[in-house]
């Protein structure tokens, strides 16, 4: 038999430590849950000839249906019904973490605790009587240190009995008190006259989550009987309570918690931690923006120089595939795989190396805790220029890539809020534009490539936040919601977890160089070949590039150049494709030769910029239109990012021709 296990917890408590160390990587998936678009984690693993499927669910502070993480976080337990729930929770912030065990006894879940993180905890002075801790909760307690691997088999023994009903702890009744428990009680005995409500949610819970007004559970009374009696007895007994039933049980549930916690914790005098150290600088007033800009510039440093060797590998390796080609007798086929697939394609493939290196570094930033210290600086500019403090994670995500990050602005509550993170999240630079900018700044900028290639990141944050600014004033009005975050405790990073995560955000990249990016390919290669014999500027590609040209001779870019940025649309690094096509060249040296030879820096840096700025790729505009349900929107988007892109490309061939570098 096959045991299905759900691990929860607040975000930044170990979890996907856990499920990683748990879980072999070669038994993990990853995909969206049915029509959310909130990841989903799962995988088998087999303990003591038991086999457990395990669902890593999302990281949430709460179980409530304001925010899509925490409705998925809460219907799986409701409707999927897990054997076993382990309720990871960091030890060195237990008070707050076992509220959210009371929500998971509130659903009748078969809870299993990991203490985890339990060396921090004592490092913090904290003393934790487990045995109590556990008689009191009712519930199986394993400490652990999961970047240790230590306490992870004896949780997965506890997992085991208590999916086996062997649990050797005797659950206790929760009491919220009197005047709480008679009015949970009456909405009860109303809804256990109700055939099928009881069969498929526990009572006790309906009623808490009804008396909360929580209109994801509102929704599944609709269509009772007794839905008028239901609504009666709601209104009675949040009468009764005297207050909002929300606030008056999150105070009780506090209340209980701070009672188990007086007989089984004991907190030392405070002991000074690195954490606290390293907070000293890193999120100081005027300390903390300098460090996170020479922090993601060290990034960038190490993603561009480690990546070096391995692209010249793989440029090598794809330019003599190209050569080989040239011995094919049919002129057309040849040059279909010569210059279509290897040329093209495999060039596009030579920046694998870089957008992997980029992902492990973000990774190591993430596993770090620092990203969340980056997202706490940040907000303090951003709520002052009009954009809500969580959206930064949404822009975070986008520097891997836009799609999965305007997916995310689903955890954004306010929908002004969340509409302006959609707005202004494709100026933030995905890993496509890298290969763009890795190009240009290689051609251009010489020993200053990777302050060029930083400073557009830095350019599409700015812009993002800026463009926020003036939409909250003018077409989105309205205060920023305030954004209230828990800054995790700083760890070592593994190296085991680093580079699973900067695996499962670089796959997407070769996803998209065997599909689409094949498929972009061959159509420019036909439309850059075709006529057959014809000059590249008499192409259909050449045709399209001077049909469009004059519209961007402001900005110094030619047809060639306006080319490469049409067949962009389909997917940035199709960009480099395009030039390397147009100038019938191979390899990144022969391209960036071919630039210098026909444009200065200034134009270099203007198209850097442009690149940047207008509309990533085809795939964001469905999920605009997707996520904001607005053609109007979408389409005002498109303009916008168009307009900011030509806008700022100006001002850059602007200022560089009154300098004197054009």
């Amino acid at each position: 038999m096959v045991y299905t296990v759900a691990l929860i917890g607040n975000p930044n408590v170990g979890k996907s430590v856990i499920f990683n160390s748990i879980v072999p990587g070669a038994r993990q998936h990853v995909g969206n849950w049915p029509g959310k678009t909130v990841e989903k984690k799962e995988g088998k693993c087999v303990h003591k000839g038991t086999e457990l499927k395990i669902v890593d669910l999302p990281g949430t502070y709460s179980l409530t249906a304001r925010a899509v993480d925490e409705l998925v976080s809460r219907n799986y337990i409701v409707e999927e019904k897990p054997d076993v729930v382990v309720h990871i929770i960091d030890a060195s912030n237990i008070e707050r973490n076992l509220y959210f065990t009371f929500l998971l006894l509130e659903l009748e879940a078969n809870v299993v605790i990991a203490l985890n993180m339990f060396d921090v905890a004592k490092e913090k002075g904290y003393i934790i009587d487990v045995k109590q801790l556990s008689k009191q909760l009712g519930v199986p307690i394993v400490p652990t240190v999961a970047t240790a691997n230590e306490g992870l088999d004896k949780l997965k023994d506890e997992i085991v009995y208590a999916a086996q009903k062997m649990c050797h702890v005797t659950k206790p009744k929760i009491n919220y008190g009197q005047t709480i428990e008679d009015a949970i009680d009456s909405v009860v005995r109303i809804l256990k006259k109700d055939e099928k409500l009881p069969q498929k949610y526990p009572s006790r819970w309906l009623a808490i989550k009804l008396l909360e007004n929580d209109n994801d559970v509102l929704e599944k009374i609709k269509g009772s009987k007794y839905q008028s009696e239901l609504e009666g007895g709601i209104t009675k007994s949040t009468e009764a309570l005297g207050d909002e039933p929300e606030f008056v049980l999150a105070d009780k549930r506090y209340d209980l918690v701070s009672d188990i916690l007086a007989t089984s914790l004991v907190k030392e005098a405070k002991k000074w931690t690195i954490t606290d150290m390293l907070d000293k600088v890193f999120i100081h007033k005027f300390l903390g923006i300098p460090v996170f800009i020479a922090l993601f510039w060290a990034m960038f440093r190490f993603a561009y120089d480690a990546s070096a060797p391995f692209m010249e590998i793989i440029g090598l390796f794809f330019e003599s595939l190209a050569k080989a080609s040239a011995g094919i007798p049919n002129e057309v086929l040849a040059s279909f795989i010569g210059d279509g697939i290897f040329g093209g394609l495999g060039f596009i493939l030579t920046f694998i190396p870089p957008i992997f290196f980029l992902f492990l570094g973000i990774s190591v930033l993430e596993d770090s805790g620092y990203l969340a210290r980056a997202a706490f600086i940040m907000d303090r500019i951003m709520f002052k220029l009009g954009l809500h403090g969580r959206s930064f994670i949404p822009m975070l995500l986008g520097f891997g890539c836009n799609v999965p990050a305007m997916m995310a602005t689903r955890s954004i509550e306010g929908e002004k809020d969340r509409l302006i993170t959609l707005l202004v999240n494709p100026f933030i630079s995905c890993g496509a534009r890298l290969p763009v900018y890795i190009l240009i700044a290689g051609a251009f900028f010489g020993p200053m490539a990777t302050t060029a290639v930083w400073s557009m990141y830095f350019l599409g944050i700015i812009v993002a936040i800026l463009l926020a600014l003036l939409l909250r004033k003018t077409l989105l009005k309205g205060e920023p919601a305030p954004f209230i975050m828990e800054l995790p405790l700083y760890k070592a990073p593994t190296f085991r977890a680093s580079v699973i995560h900067m695996w499962e955000r670089g796959v997407q990249f070769l996803k998209k160089a065997g599909t689409y990016l094949l498929a972009g390919a061959i159509i420019l290669w036909f439309l850059s070949t075709f006529p057959w014999g014809a000059e590249v500027e008499l192409s259909y590609t050449g045709q399209i590039g001077q049909a469009l040209a004059p519209l961007f001779a402001p900005l110094g870019f030619d047809w060639r150049i306006v080319a490469s940025l049409v067949f962009a649309l389909l997917a940035k690094e199709i960009a480099v494709e395009a030039l390397g096509i147009i100038y019938a060249v191979e390899g990144e040296t022969a391209i960036a030769g071919a630039l210098v030879a026909s444009y200065n820096p200034v134009i270099g840096y203007a198209l850097m910029a442009f690149t940047l700025l207008y509309i990533p790729c085809v795939a964001t505009i469905g999920t605009m239109k997707k996520e904001s349900g607005s053609w109007k929107w979408t389409i005002f988007q498109v303009v916008l990012t168009l307009v900011v892109a030509y806008v700022v490309g100006l001002v850059i061939t602007g200022i560089g021709t009154a300098l004197g570098y054009a």
